[in-house]
């Protein structure tokens, strides 16, 4: 018998569809959600599963279109996952795939809320953070599973009004049929049972009075959005359980690629940078037994550029024209790189010294400047050099070239660490850049280097004075016992 929902209060209907009721009417016997499902998700996450992974959430979470969606108080990271949701209609005990839609009665669209917060209390069940009451709000109207393809839904997330979430069921690691049949296998689908299947790219943090929809599409058919605002709980926490807690990788993790952290460099530590020489730094980065921290052969595409920010990193692959025409085009990795730059970063870009085309031109280096970047690093072409020059973004590059990146390029993938001019450069590098070249800094030494390159420059100024006034380089440079009274004096004096 196929599921019939319930009204537990009056609800209208229309051809081919019904709206939701709330809660949904025959109470399921289970909630069952997909950890990873799209590929785009995945991309993500860092990793591809090999088979699906499921956990539970309690029915008592279920919610309609304009409940709130509650953050506990003492919570930071209340999250939104658009999904797609499939209800089970009629009963599925060890069926094939080829069986297994047929015991899907209904398509809608869902909400997999959670807390971070309180992930580290039950990870792998996710029953703190993701099965409080109303955190998985599912509707307005179930589309009948007969008329749907399912392999042919769109979901799509809105914050506020702004598009966050958007793809395809086309490209999914595991069909509907495979979940439906994987999961009968061991645990009986009863009618009523809510299958919530994996949300695609741009899952986040959303906070009190947020608004955010989900809507599932099928062509012309349409589920309606799911709408929620997010609410801060005026309840407090009972202690006697695991309490919120979070520090950076979980905001991170909870973020996604959206995380703003705080900056590498403090505005301080960046000003000091910006009155040293890339020659100062690098001698003392050898002195620490670093040899290889230079990105050879870049110069400044307009003279006089100087440049101090962190790295975000893009990898470009040899020209291969197939796999070209799977990743060049659209949102390729080029294009994301530079929408996904925040203010005070710097692209560097590892184009394998390959100078023969560019890997940048003069439309994506000024939305780069618009995001906010503090300069560009390519060990390959730049294109439209003269107008890069004249935006005033600091922009390094092994050479002008006319031809476009598939010359000899494929961009791959952002976020890596990578090779640029001969150094390896991870995300999150420090980077200066000046006449003489551009140098990476540990993070982790940098305000070390910037003491005691401040001290350095201080006594080749003292040097540079002296030899100015004709004395000779024996026992001056480097600064010797004779002259090391006569420079203290001189720092004392505020020189």
């Amino acid at each position: 018998m196929r599921f019939t929902p319930l009204v537990s209060r009056p609800v209208p209907t229309v051809t081919g569809e019904v709206f939701v009721p709330h809660p949904l009417g025959n109470r399921p016997s289970k909630v069952i959600a997909v950890h990873l499902n799209f590929p785009s998700r995945a991309k993500e996450r860092g990793r591809i599963p090999a088979e699906p992974s499921y956990f539970l959430k309690p029915p008592s979470s279920l919610a309609g279109t304009g409940d709130p969606l509650t953050r506990p108080a003492g919570c930071e990271l209340m999250t939104f996952e658009g999904e797609i949701a499939l209800v089970v209609g009629e009963r599925a005990h060890r069926v094939t795939p080829d069986e297994a839609w047929r015991h899907v009665a209904w398509v809608t669209a869902a909400n997999d809320a959670g807390v971070h917060d309180l992930r580290y209390a039950d990870r792998g069940s996710n029953l703190r953070s993701k099965g409080s009451d109303g955190f998985t709000p599912i509707g307005p109207r179930l589309l009948d599973a007969r008329e749907v393809d399912p392999t042919a839904l769109r979901v799509r997330t809105w914050v506020n009004g702004q598009v966050v979430q958007d793809d395809t069921t086309d490209t999914l690691l595991f069909p509907f049929a495979t979940l439906i049949a994987d999961l009968s296998r061991l645990a009986t689908l009863e009618p009523g049972d809510v299958i919530l299947t994996g949300t695609p790219a741009g899952a986040s943090v959303a906070a009190p009075g947020d608004v955010v929809e989900v809507e599932v599409t099928d062509g012309s058919r349409s589920t309606g959005r799911l709408s929620n605002t997010v609410a801060e709980s005026g309840e407090p926490l009972a202690d006697w359980g695991a309490m919120p807690r979070v520090d950076d990788a979980v905001r991170a993790d909870a973020w996604g690629p959206s995380h703003r952290p705080e900056p590498a460099l403090d505005a301080a530590t960046a000003e000091a940078l910006r009155g040293l020489s890339t020659a100062t730094l690098s001698s003392q980065m050898r002195k620490r037994g670093l040899q290889h921290m230079s990105i050879d052969g870049v110069h400044p595409a307009a003279p006089g550029a100087t440049m101090v920010g962190t790295a975000h990193t893009l990898r470009y692959l040899p020209l291969r024209e197939d796999l070209f025409k799977v990743r060049g085009g659209g949102m390729n990795a080029q294009k994301r790189a530079v929408e996904e730059l925040r203010p005070g970063q710097i692209l560097v870009m590892d184009a394998r010294r390959d100078g023969s085309s560019g890997t940048i031109g003069d439309i994506l280096a000024l939305r780069a400047q618009k995001r906010g970047a503090a300069g560009v690093v390519t060990d390959g072409g730049l294109r439209d050099s003269t107008a890069v020059a004249a935006l005033g973004l600091p922009v390094f590059h092994a050479g002008a070239h006319p031809a476009v990146l598939g010359r000899r390029h494929v961009p791959w993938d952002t976020g890596v660490p990578i090779a640029c001019g001969g150094a390896l450069v991870q995300p999150g590098d420090v980077l200066v850049g000046d006449a003489d070249g551009v140098v990476v800094l540990p993070p982790d030494l940098v305000a070390d280097l910037v003491a005691d390159s401040i001290e350095q420059e201080a006594q080749e100024r003292f040097i540079a004075e002296r030899v100015a006034e004709g004395e000779p380089i024996d026992g001056l440079y480097p600064l010797g016992p004779r002259w090391r009274p006569v420079y203290e004096d001189w720092r004392r004096e505020g020189r």
